[in-house]
């Protein structure tokens, strides 16, 4: 049994990235690479790219703000002696946020427990509690972006139709343009899908039952309605995707073939690039240079314009993530850990 764990951890850790390079491989099989240094430096306007910066950085730490205001409501009120002096406070709640993107480059969601874990060593809240919060998190985003998606593929439907009318595509033809060796690489990617979905859930199901309590899952989920600020709780959990979206648009205006497309093409290579990224790997790596490759094709760049620009964007916003990770890793050094001998045991 001992192996077999430590099998199934081994994979959980191989795949994604296995899966993410099959992707990448395959898209950029062929590809002289030796051209990328000249669009990086004659070719790249990296001004835009340096003012999409703080977006990408908004983003995580509206999310870090709005974590807090679902957290304020368990150790509030006369109802909770247990945490009688215990403080959130905003700076770890960012800090964990940090982390737990750079944490899931390694494993794929496994920043979801990680800043659970920050937050119980830092201001003392109880683990399953703190997870509580994450499945709320998860539910309101969800809302959110099936309801900003409905509209935008809605508006921009047509694009669609346009694009199949003039160049005479089929569904028949696009399957028949993959070679023997793109139908190998898309078999292998489905199939370590399923095993790394399996091993997943499976991991999932383990943890629940050692790690989590049903009632501390279900405090969390009911915290929302006890939240203080609700509007500046939907302002945040709207400005969070806001915020993502910017960070990708801007980039747009970083090279001549992409700055005149416009907020459509952005918006719907933004949304679609969402739904790729559910595929568990490291920052979505393959799947989202697939997704947005895919759509600016769709609307007139060039498929070797299309290469380099996503390869570069994801690279370049992979290496934020990093750079805040290490950032909020050097912060937590210098934070002030919850003592348990000073308060009531959780």
């Amino acid at each position: 049994m001992e192996i077999k764990n430590i099998i199934s951890s081994i994979a959980k850790v191989v795949l994604p990235f296995v899966l993410g390079g099959a992707i990448l491989w395959w898209m950029y099989r062929g590809e002289d690479f030796s051209t990328i240094s000249h669009v990086l430096t004659d070719e790249m306007n990296w001004t835009w790219m340096l003012l999409s910066f703080p977006f990408g950085i908004l983003a995580q730490m509206f999310r870090g703000w709005r974590w807090k205001q679902t957290l304020e409501p368990m150790v509030r009120g006369d109802d909770k002696p247990e945490y009688e002096g215990t403080e959130i406070r905003t700076s770890i709640c960012t800090y964990a946020i940090f982390i737990s993107y750079a944490a899931s480059l390694v494993i794929p969601r496994i920043g979801e427990f990680s800043r659970c874990a920050i937050l119980k060593r830092y201001d003392g809240i109880s683990f399953s509690k703190a997870l509580g919060t994450v499945v709320t998190e998860r539910a309101v985003d969800t809302l959110i972006v099936m309801l900003y998606s409905g509209i935008i593929l809605l508006l921009e439907m047509s694009v669609f139709g346009t694009f199949f009318r003039k160049t005479g595509t089929s569904l028949d033809r696009i399957l028949g343009s993959f070679s023997v060796m793109g139908w190998v690489v898309t078999a292998i990617c489905a199939v370590a899908v399923l095993i790394l979905l399996h091993l997943l859930l499976k991991n999932f199901s383990i943890y629940n039952k050692v790690k989590m309590t049903l009632s501390g899952i279900w405090e969390g989920v009911l915290s929302l309605k006890d939240v203080r600020n609700l509007p500046l709780y939907l302002f945040f959990s709207i400005g969070i995707w806001v915020m993502y979206f910017l960070h990708y648009y801007l980039t747009f205006f970083c090279f001549d073939f992409t700055e005149h497309l416009g907020l459509g093409c952005a918006l719907v290579s933004f949304v679609v690039a969402n739904f790729a990224v559910i595929v568990p790997t490291p920052n979505g790596a393959g799947p989202w240079h697939f997704a947005i490759k895919t759509m600016l094709i769709l609307y007139g760049v060039a498929d070797e314009h299309a290469l380099w620009f996503v390869l570069i964007v994801h690279t370049v916003q992979t290496m934020l993530v990093i750079f805040l990770g290490i950032y909020a890793w050097a912060a937590l050094m210098f934070s002030k850990r919850f003592n348990p001998n000073k308060q009531k045991k959780l």
